[in-house]
């Protein structure tokens, strides 16, 4: 096999999301809405795509399914089986892996999915064809995702103008949340997909407290801080500007950070 153009991109990854625990509390009720949308059946088989913590895999499992979780971090994945265990449900399996390269047979799941996870991976066309490639036959993919035009969109594009580049052909994160080129994506390997919206909301006391919890917890932030811990001033900056990137949508002690679903059944 090739060597992987992105294995150093993946091995950044890695390491940068190791830190994401404390951010996986405000997902849950994503993860909710995710399992619910994804119409998730008791005794389906589901692999959960960049699972992080297990939030996803673990409310899955409380519905029934019999599940995977895959990730590529295996700081988080430890999180994920002490979530599970939490929770009794030590039959959910966890697998290190990448979504460019699922380690399991063809048609071996009745749903996959993904939340803000299969979306870092670099090539979509990779992506969708492995995502594709383990289901069964009229199987379903369901996924979340961040908008460009909103919070988090903005937010990478934020680091990302602000970061060194990323290697070329990457394709970045928050197109994931265009419907338009999530459509284009999975055409000819799934049936045109379906659509929801929701807000994830995240408590805070103020701008300068979330920006401070994510610096501590989110791995693109940290790496731009810690960037510039050399330039006092220059940090200064970008704090600013990230806070009035924040402000409009930041009220009542709470960030509302939109999100995008997408669900489509497989050709």
């Amino acid at each position: 096999m090739s060597q992987d153009p992105f294995a150093e991109l993946k091995q950044r990854q890695r390491e940068m999301w190791a830190s994401f625990t404390p951010t996986a509390l405000f997902t849950t009720p994503v993860a909710a809405h995710l399992v619910k949308f994804a119409g998730i059946r008791s005794g389906e088989s589901v692999l959960d795509v960049g699972t992080g913590t297990g939030v996803v895999a673990v409310t899955a499992a409380r519905a029934g399914a019999r599940v995977t979780g895959l990730d590529l971090t295996p700081a988080l994945l430890e999180q994920a089986a002490e979530n599970a265990r939490i929770v009794q449900r030590e039959d959910i399996t966890w697998t290190l892996g990448d979504a460019e390269d699922l380690p399991y047979p063809d048609a071996s799941f009745d749903v996959v999915l993904s939340q803000f996870g299969h979306m870092f991976a670099p090539r979509p066309d990779v992506t969708v064809a492995q995502m594709r490639r383990v289901l069964k036959p009229g199987g379903r993919i369901a996924f979340a995702t961040w908008p460009p035009e909103h919070l988090i969109g903005r937010i990478f594009a934020f680091v990302g103008k602000n970061s060194p580049p990323p290697p070329p052909g990457a394709a970045p994160p928050p197109q994931w949340g265009n419907p338009g080129l999530v459509t284009e994506r999975l055409a000819g390997a799934f049936d045109v997909p379906f659509f929801e919206r929701g807000t994830m909301f995240v408590q805070a006391l103020s701008l300068a407290h979330y920006r401070v919890f994510m610096e501590q917890s989110v791995g693109p932030i940290q790496k731009l801080v810690e960037g510039l811990a050399g330039d006092p001033a220059r940090l200064a900056s970008i704090r600013a500007e990230f806070e009035a990137l924040l402000e409009p949508y930041f009220w009542d002690n709470v960030v509302h950070q939109d999100y995008l679903l997408t669900r489509a059944q497989a050709r």
